[in-house]
């Protein structure tokens, strides 16, 4: 049992606050940035977290423990994203946030530089990706999920999964050398 599922349980079962606060604490940075891949706003991403963590501080639902905690976690997310989408009926995505990098010296600014290009190109590249792509590519690479753990938040199969990853990188090199860009690490 992971540590998530060990401070939940205690917050559940023995009302101890501080297990909801850490379960906040450990998963927060990375759930706000998953639900970005899927809604393409931070701010709305953040709200979503934050909706996701109200769930279970309220209602409590109860872990089937099938899978690690954080994959559990990133599902119930997942579904209030959808439900936000479906309610809004969303059809564009806003651009990328550039995050200012601060660099004392000029060639870490220059390395700074072009890596945050490369990022910003992959990120561009990624949202002209189908949805299925995009998040597949987001929880296996992003978020370092296992093949098993993306095939239970997508709710699909494994082999699904593996095929999804595939075409996924295929399409995604696709687009970058539209754009003149080769990464070597697809």
């Amino acid at each position: 049992m992971d540590n998530g599922a060990s401070s939940y349980r205690r917050f559940r079962e023995d009302g101890d606050e501080s297990g909801l606060e850490e379960i906040i604490r450990d998963y927060r940075d990375g759930l706000v940035f998953y639900l970005k891949s899927i809604v393409g706003n931070i701010h709305e991403a953040e709200e979503l977290a934050e909706d996701t963590f109200v769930l279970l501080g309220t209602k409590k639902p109860r872990d089937k423990e099938i899978g690690s905690f954080k994959t559990w976690l990133y599902t119930i997310g997942r579904n209030i994203a959808i439900n936000h989408i479906r309610r809004k009926k969303r059809t564009d995505t806003l651009p990328i946030d550039d995050l200012p990098t601060l660099v004392s010296e000029e060639k870490d600014l220059e390395k700074a530089y072009i890596r945050e290009e490369r990022k910003i190109s992959v990120h561009k590249a990624l949202k002209k990706l189908k949805t299925e792509y995009h998040e597949v590519i987001w929880l296996v690479y992003f978020e370092g999920m296992s093949i098993k753990e993306t095939a239970a938040i997508m709710k699909k199969s494994v082999h699904n999964i593996e095929t999804l990853v595939y075409r996924a990188r295929k399409s995604l090199r696709s687009e970058l050398e539209k754009e003149g860009f080769v990464y070597e690490e697809l």
